[in-house]
């Protein structure tokens, strides 16, 4: 791999935890009615989102799609096959019960993500039908077409779950 490409790497995945801190702190922004602050926030990280996407095209890993089906495929299969086992395992020595319920939460629904993957390779043009998905704001659970009654990884109801088209 090429410097250029390295760093290109790096900063994908610096933009990338940026992104998400900042919608972390924008959230807790708006917890403390701080408004703009929140805005600013969410600014900042849609921007840290739009420069990673550029930094992952300029390496010109986006494939099409049935291809990008494989590949989520084997990054999902490799989370929960062997990533989140081992942190698991580290939190669980250490007592650390949070982390434990977020990684095993991850772990989880990576299998989820898997299989919807895997479902979405088999269709025609790797294009499922589904009208919308519905995604579990606590654990991450994600599910076609309507929520349902409550999570079943994590108890979450239904109202709560995020549309996503």
């Amino acid at each position: 791999m090429s410097k250029t490409a390295e760093n290109l790497e790096r900063a994908f995945a610096g933009e990338c935890r940026a992104s998400i801190r900042y919608l972390a702190y924008a959230e807790r922004a708006d917890e403390e009615g701080c408004e703009g602050s929140a805005r600013l926030f969410r600014a900042a990280a849609k921007a840290e989102m739009f420069h990673a996407l550029c930094h992952l095209k300029a390496l010109g890993t986006v494939a099409e799609t049935k291809e990008n089906l494989r590949a989520a495929i084997d990054g999902e299969s490799f989370e929960f096959k062997e990533m989140y086992p081992a942190m698991v395992k580290d939190a669980v020595a250490e007592n650390e019960i949070d982390a434990r319920h977020s990684l095993e939460y991850a772990m989880s629904i990576e299998m989820v993500h898997h299989k919807l993957f895997k479902k979405a390779l088999e269709q025609e043009n790797g294009n499922p039908r589904a009208e919308a998905y519905f995604v579990c704001p606590l654990c991450g659970n994600t599910v076609p077409d309507a929520a349902p009654k409550k999570c079943p990884y994590c108890g979450v109801d239904a109202k709560e779950f995020v549309r996503v088209e």
